[in-house]
């Protein structure tokens, strides 16, 4: 063992005696014969090296009035809104990722071989990243949009990869570009072989993660390369406000008319009461979007904040 090795499992030992155990910082400096002052270190130290998991098992009241709400007015099978009333955006969408990654990891513990049809979003990645290592070889990762853009590159938020990861599981790519350079691409990209192969597998998914993007010109799909500054503001003045795996919506949920509509290569979603799609979104930019998710019945699962809740329901 190293010393780097020896420093954590150490660190590990006083967190434990500390968190579990019940012990105070001068008994755990006694145990370990360390000062105090190096005792305090070394559970600061677990906590930084993210060996500490807190887990607070008193739901906040009202955020389970607003869940409960959700669940009656949008017709959710899953929903859970998390605290969010006096944080920073960023922690605000750190809160969303640590309850998506609970919400997914009831799916993923299953022993029974899973289909896991997974979208694409920057919520939905930083929820994957929360999640615990699951060894899970039987279940399948399956993505339900191609991660090529128009200048041959891919995406870094290739979120699929990420559960088959976490998983072990196999991990099934879409074979495309997102938007086909023409409606003539699109058809000898959809119709090769292993297109309709994974397309097929996907619409099989006993579950669907995804996230909810807004268009405008900081929009993930411009910035990430798939669409131009130009076909955002076309999308702006034809009334899209959202976007889900590609697919553009406006304000009553239906899906907008658009020039890349007949190029779009993504697979549909189909929520379905025993076949859930869990969308993670939230955010004072987003619940325009997300509501034009649920009106448009795009969704029956979501994990969202509490501000963006209310305004939900408002």
């Amino acid at each position: 063992m190293n010393k780097n090795d020896k420093k954590m499992d150490q660190a590990a030992r006083a967190a434990w005696m500390y968190y579990v155990a019940g012990q105070t910082q001068h008994e755990i400096a006694e145990a370990l014969g360390i000062s105090r002052q190096v005792a305090q270190r070394l559970v600061a130290s677990a906590i930084e090296s993210g060996l500490v998991s807190v887990h607070i098992s008193h739901s906040v009241g009202n955020c389970m009035a607003l869940e409960s709400q959700l669940r009656q007015v949008y017709g959710l099978s899953v929903c859970q809104v998390v605290p969010s009333q006096g944080m920073s955006q960023s922690a605000m969408l750190h809160a969303i990722a640590v309850a998506g990654a609970e919400v997914m990891t009831q799916f993923i513990r299953r022993e029974q071989a899973t289909i896991i049809g997974v979208g694409s979003g920057r919520t939905l990645k930083a929820a994957i990243d929360e999640l615990d290592d699951v060894e899970r070889p039987q279940h399948s990762c399956v993505s339900l949009i191609g991660a090529i853009a128009s200048d041959g590159s891919c995406t870094r938020y290739d979120v699929p990869l990420l559960m088959a990861e976490k998983t072990q599981g196999r991990y099934f790519i879409l074979p495309a570009p997102l938007f086909a350079d023409s409606e003539q691409d699109r058809e000898g990209w959809c119709n090769h072989r292993i297109y309709r192969t994974v397309s097929e597998k996907a619409r099989q998914a006993d579950v669907t993660f995804t996230g909810i993007g807004t268009i405008g010109p900081d929009c993930p799909l411009h910035l990430d390369g798939f669409i131009s500054l130009d076909k955002v503001k076309k999308l702006n003045a034809a009334g899209a406000i959202g976007e889900m795996v590609g697919h553009f919506i406006g304000a009553d949920g239906q899906r907008i008319d658009s020039e890349l509509n007949p190029r779009l290569t993504s697979v549909g979603l189909h929520p379905q009461p025993d076949r859930p799609v869990i969308a993670m979104a939230g955010g004072e930019d987003k619940y325009l979007a997300i509501r034009a998710a649920l009106k448009g019945g795009w969704i029956n699962g979501l994990v969202t904040d509490e501000l963006s809740a209310m305004a939900l329901l408002g």
